[in-house]
């Protein structure tokens, strides 16, 4: 072989190299954003514990605990979707201002739908209002009171995935605009109705949504989404996907 043709070779050997380097520099600086956006996350929350705390008595709903049609769990604060005597359960903490809980319904939701559908997953949400505290403003727990008006209706399900499909900004307040919340129920069949509307507009079931949020802040959970699958948090699972997810309640359902 000449000495140009082994320089040649070299020097494309070189190369080779030299792209493989850059792709793994690439891959690990992506990895690292990852981790670091989910720690930021959580050190968000952390740091605004004491501000979520400080303002709890702060805007706070007054009078009796309502809670929606159908709760059920401990203190009738899980809002059940799906069958039952379902073999696994989804316990979903979620704010309808987070986007991280925008992110998992996006994902999921088909998933969700079809393994309700089927009887073989009964699902629990729980309704969170860390945003209100963290950005400020009541959306937050506003969503949430129209969510467990349209629970009332027997329309959660669609109801909660208008809320997402329409989710304002994380930093605009708009859901704290009841009319916001009335217009979205337009998109839901039956649901705008006399009654829907006296209940989003009273907030019948404020002062269990500040129960439901303290739950949420005393049960030593991270941040938003939570999702527990039959009490493993699956969502601090990396690899964890709407097909496993599936996979792993089929099996369950199979014995």
């Amino acid at each position: 072989m000449s000495e140009k043709n082994r320089e040649g070779k070299r020097t494309a050997r070189e190369r080779l190299a030299d792209e493989r380097a850059k792709q793994k520099t690439a891959e690990k600086r992506r990895r690292v954003l990852i981790v670091g956006a989910s720690v930021v996350c959580v050190l968000g929350l952390a740091a605004v514990i004491g501000v979520i705390a400080a303002n709890s008595g702060k805007d706070k709903a007054s009078g009796p605990v309502v809670a929606p049609s159908g709760a059920n769990g401990q203190d009738s604060l899980a809002v059940p979707v799906g069958k039952e005597g379902a073999t696994s359960t989804l316990v979903v903490w979620e704010d309808f201002r987070c986007p991280g809980c925008k992110a998992f319904e996006a994902a999921y939701r088909p998933t969700i739908h079809e393994l309700t559908g089927s009887g073989k997953l009964k699902v629990e949400y729980h309704l969170a209002t860390i945003i209100d505290g963290n950005m400020g403003g009541t959306g937050s727990r506003n969503a949430a009171n129209a969510a467990a008006c349209a629970q009332d209706a027997g329309k959660f399900p669609a109801y909660h995935d208008v809320l997402y499909e329409n989710q304002p900004e994380e930093t605009s307040d708009d859901y704290a605009e009841n009319g916001k919340l009335l217009e979205l129920a337009k998109k839901v069949d039956g649901l705008d109705t006399p009654a829907f509307r006296t209940c989003v507009e009273k907030g019948t079931h404020n002062t269990w949504v500040d129960k439901s949020a303290a739950a949420f802040r005393n049960g030593g959970f991270s941040g938003t989404p939570t999702v527990l699958l039959d009490g493993k948090n699956i969502y601090q699972d990396r690899t964890m996907t709407p097909a496993k997810l599936k996979q792993q309640v089929e099996a369950a359902a199979k014995g």
